[in-house]
């Protein structure tokens, strides 16, 4: 199984944790007030992250 691509625009991000807070895989993780991909590899491709994120900040692919 290939590693998905976690896309996060940082001019939508606004730091809000709620990509982080639905991520059942812990992937995702806030630094400097943005959302990062710390371990995709670790993604399960729910897409919680991009169905809950506000501002339509991260992508899944």
């Amino acid at each position: 199984m290939a590693i998905p691509t976690i896309e996060i625009n940082e001019k939508y991000c606004k730091g809000c944790g709620i990509c982080v807070t639905f991520c059942p895989a812990k992937a995702l993780a806030l630094e400097n007030f943005k959302a990062k991909a710390i371990k995709p590899e670790a993604c399960v491709k729910c897409m919680q992250c991009e169905l809950r994120c506000p501002d339509f900040a991260i992508r899944i692919s």
